[in-house]
């Protein structure tokens, strides 16, 4: 099986596995999501949610925000970590798009990853979840799994996974690709414990063709 033929497979199994595939941050607006992704470097998606509502009901609009002290942001974002550094981001960002955007996110790759604590990752996020562009995502767990899969070899680079995965997934499905990949590695295909026996795609995975007869 060729590796385009192979992401193919996995792409419709994944889709029958998980039918409903989004983005499992909490958001209204595009500038909420980009406030969202930033908080959950290092950060689990569920307390990024929790936090986020009192940070949007302080600060419900990109005005408000960039009128806050980064200080101000980061007495309350501190719960996810990493609170001065993310709040400094968030304010620039927000300031960022205030002054030179009228208040919106750009619907333009380029643009939004010029935008203050915004890298490849999230500016994909943000073409694929709000304005329905062809975007990779590619996170821990898509990288993790690609590799695991052997849809790329040994590449941990994000920006080289991204740009291998590219050349064999369908534009129009990278972006819930993406996100499913986040799901079956929760459930399924664990970063520590893989559950490979239990595996919709362990007959072609790489790793799961090797782990699954050992079970037997």
């Amino acid at each position: 099986m060729t590796t385009k033929a192979l992401a193919l497979e996995v792409i419709q199994r994944l889709k029958d596995a998980y039918p409903i595939a989004e983005c499992t941050l909490d958001y209204d607006h595009a500038w909420q999501l980009l406030v969202e992704v930033r908080l959950a470097a290092q950060c689990t998606d569920a307390r990024v949610n929790v936090v986020c509502k009192d940070l949007f009901a302080k600060y419900p609009s990109v005005e408000a925000l960039a009128a806050a002290e980064p200080e101000e942001i980061e007495a309350i974002v501190k719960p996810c970590g990493l609170g001065r550094s993310k709040a400094r981001d968030i304010s620039l960002c927000m300031r960022r798009l205030r002054d030179d955007f009228g208040g919106k996110v750009p619907d333009d790759f380029d643009a939004v990853l010029s935008l203050p604590g915004v890298g490849r990752k999230s500016a994909n996020l943000i073409m694929g979840d709000v304005f329905g562009k062809p975007a990779i995502v590619t996170d821990t767990h898509c990288i993790r799994l690609c590799n695991r899969i052997g849809l790329v070899k040994n590449i941990t680079e994000p920006k080289k996974v991204e740009m291998a995965l590219w050349k064999i997934i369908p534009p129009e499905e990278g972006s819930d690709l993406c996100h499913r990949f986040v799901l079956h590695g929760r459930a399924v295909c664990d970063a520590r414990k893989p559950n490979c026996a239990a595996c919709c795609l362990k007959d072609i995975c790489k790793t799961g063709k090797k782990a699954v007869p050992a079970e037997a």
